[in-house]
């Protein structure tokens, strides 16, 4: 094997039929002015070659799946390395992606939380443990007599898939009836479930009235249902005045609340049984923001939001002008002369009714938009966004719109069953919310029991090994829960170097895009520690770059040059780095 890369005849872009032999398992630096021609030789022809070459050793059954890429203009290149190329291009801008799943750190919390996590009651925040069969039948005794009761096994929640083999091995078992999706269906009949789509099936187990007579039975049933559902028992009764999860494992006997089984799933926000019911995982919804919906705050309120709600000699302005003198203000009132309460009831409404006016027609009183009730400008334009058939007109209302932090979950994403469990006294969300540099000082400062430890060994080592690559690339102040949106080209570049060095490989060659740029200089030796331990173990870097220490650290130095564009494209400098790095 060849322990060097030959590239002869580089014409892409400004490059002038250049030639040139780099050593492999290198930090090599393409340096130059901007435009010379580095990025044209780094990532246009020696990384996309080889991008080239893995992609013609795919199947053609593969391939059809794949953009077709062209040769570079090159003669030759030989001695290519399996590529990866890491530039400041590729951010996403997924509102779901987050460092934590970028780099997925996240999912070695997911597992530390469902192997070793406390779980308290979302309600009055006691830790809750299991609840035998005999306890869950003393609580139902408790209930209004001759009640009648469905006792549920639930089997799925919330999983996509047909669930045909589940379903006819119940019916093997005996039992006749399912509720899918909330509907009662008979096992004896062809049920067909679209396998894209998510469905919860409870198996019905029995039904009976809550009489001493069938204490027996029900104790009997319960237990019925929890050997079916790992634990788990949902009775419901036939007024739904009476509505219970029962867990034999997590329950809480204060509040008669259960939690669903402690899996890594509970712990994802892009997973229905973990995340947060109002936004559905995302942290925020989007609403109609006051500082966009008032757009004139110093003029009258008849006319401070004018582009969204006339109230200017209209039903509205009769409806605020009524409500505006039980109040203190009117409709000439600047909108920024107004307190906070007259600006809430301005904004969303109020729910008492102030007298009648008996000046206002009475088709007015009798309609929706009754001068005695004023809904508010801000819960007005929500229930015309939700109503209107007009894609034109909700693009005209999103203008008025921004996002805001979930009110549910307060921005974390995960439900409250998720939220309650505890490590340290910490719950996930806590800990994304800490600073890496923080965060691993935390972790450290942790104390578990011998046997917690056992369980989470192998996982507390890989969070604190990927943790410190952020740290040593110059990321420490970042958090976990930040959206990957939000991140610089520079800072995303090197979430992705950290991820690489994680993932241990060896005998690759790597293609950087400046990854210094936007670090603070304190934090460059770390970055440059780091690109070094990439090389270590195995790899080769070519890392096109403008700073000075990391030119200065290289093995190899290819200068690009003169000057930059139709001047450019020459090879200046090619050659190894002295002991002073020049």
């Amino acid at each position: 094997m060849k322990n060097y890369i030959e590239v002869e005849g580089a014409r892409v872009h400004n490059l002038k039929n250049i030639s040139l032999t780099l050593p492999k398992n290198k930090l090599i630096v393409f340096s130059g002015l901007s435009g010379s021609g580095k990025s044209s030789l780094a990532f246009d022809t020696i990384f996309a070659e080889g991008q080239r070459r893995y992609m013609e050793s795919l199947s053609a059954y593969a391939r059809q799946f794949l953009d077709q890429l062209d040769k570079p203009d090159v003669d030759r290149i030989e001695g290519l390395s399996p590529a990866i190329s890491i530039d400041q291009k590729n951010a996403s801008h997924n509102p779901r992606s987050t460092v934590g799943t970028v780099t997925e750190i996240y999912d070695y919390f997911r597992i530390l939380f469902s192997s070793i996590g406390i779980p308290h009651c979302p309600s009055c925040g006691d830790p809750i443990d299991k609840m035998s069969i005999q306890e869950i039948q003393n609580t139902l005794i408790k209930w209004t007599p001759n009640t009648q009761l469905t006792i549920y096994s639930p089997l799925i929640s919330k999983k996509k898939g047909s669930h045909a083999d589940l379903l006819l091995t119940l019916l093997k078992d005996g039992f006749s009836r399912v509720r899918i999706n909330g509907d009662i269906m008979r096992l004896s009949e062809p049920i067909s479930l679209n396998k894209n789509k998510f469905h919860t099936i409870e198996l019905v187990v029995d039904r009976l009235n809550l009489t001493p007579d069938n204490y027996s039975r029900l104790f009997q049933s319960i237990e019925t249902a929890s050997n079916h559902s790992n634990g788990l028992i949902y009775i419901e009764s036939s007024d739904k005045i009476y509505s219970q999860l029962f867990s034999e494992h997590l329950a809480c006997r204060r509040c008669d609340i259960a939690l669903p089984e402690m899996s890594p799933r509970l712990f994802s926000f892009n997973s229905p049984l973990g995340a947060c019911s109002d936004c559905n995982g995302l942290g925020d919804n989007y609403d109609f923001d006051p500082e966009l919906v008032i757009e004139f705050p110093n003029n009258p309120i008849r006319s401070c939001s004018s582009k969204v709600i006339n109230l200017d000699e209209t039903y509205y302005g009769q409806a605020v002008d009524h409500i505006g003198t039980h109040y203190g203000f009117s409709l000439d009132t600047p909108y920024c002369q107004l307190n906070e309460t007259q600006k809430n009831i301005l904004l969303y409404g109020q729910k008492k009714a102030v007298p009648h006016n008996p000046y206002i027609s009475r088709k007015s009183v009798d309609s929706v938009f009754s001068p005695t009730h004023w809904e508010g400008i801000i819960m007005n334009l929500r229930r015309r966004y939700f109503q209107t058939h007009s894609e034109k007109m909700r693009f005209f209302f999103r203008h008025y719109m921004s996002p805001k932090s979930c009110s549910t979950c307060q921005g974390q994403r995960l439900n409250a069953n998720a939220l309650s469990v505890k490590v340290q006294t910490f719950s996930i969300a806590d800990m994304m919310s800490l600073s890496v540099e923080s965060l691993l000082k935390k972790l450290n400062s942790f104390q578990f029991s011998e046997t917690d430890y056992a369980i989470v060994k192998q996982v507390l080592k890989e969070i604190h090994s990927r943790l410190s690559f952020l740290q040593n690339v110059g990321l420490g102040y970042l958090t976990l829960n930040r959206k990957s949106g939000s991140l610089s080209g520079g800072e995303f570049q090197r979430i992705r170097l950290a991820t690489q060095i994680g993932s241990g490989l060896t005998g690759v060659l790597y293609v950087l895009d400046e990854p210094s740029i936007g670090l603070h200089q304190r934090d460059n030796q770390q970055l440059i520690s780091t690109l070094k331990n990439l090389r270590d173990i195995g790899n080769t870097l070519i890392v096109v770059e403008h700073d000075e220490d990391t030119i200065r650290h290289s093995d190899y130095i290819v200068e690009i040059g003169p000057q930059a564009g139709r001047n450019g494209g020459n090879i200046e400098y090619s050659g190894k780095t002295d002991s002073n790095g020049l």
